[in-house]
């Protein structure tokens, strides 16, 4: 039951992320994905501070953190770990994971195009 919770929060996301770079928008930097992925973040925060304060099922956090969120874009989770490492004054870790992090997707974007040209 639980794989369905978040397929269907997955589905919603992904629509939503596709609806948003549906936008009409001609420049060259990338605002509508960092648009999209301030968006994940900021709603995972709220998902999870509320969750927290009201007490929500696990399942309804399924559908909205790993579902929604993590189908709008994972990049929220990556900044909820990333805030919850500084939170725990883990800093050094925090600093290391989201460098790294960045590095190693940009470097994956760039072996994907590699390989296939």
């Amino acid at each position: 039951m639980r794989f369905i919770i978040v397929g269907f929060g997955g589905a919603a996301g992904a629509i939503l992320r596709y609806t948003i770079s549906l936008l009409p928008y001609k420049g060259s930097f990338p605002v509508l994905t960092l648009i999209t992925n301030f968006i994940g973040a900021f709603l995972i925060g709220i998902v999870t501070g509320t969750a927290t304060k009201r007490g929500w099922s696990g399942n309804t956090i399924l559908f909205l953190k790993t579902g929604l969120c993590g189908g709008f874009t994972t990049f929220s989770t990556f900044s909820l770990e990333s805030y919850n490492l500084l939170q725990s004054n883990h800093v050094v870790m925090a600093l290391v994971y989201m460098i790294l992090s960045i590095c190693i997707c940009v470097l994956g974007v760039y072996i994907g195009i590699l390989i296939t040209n």
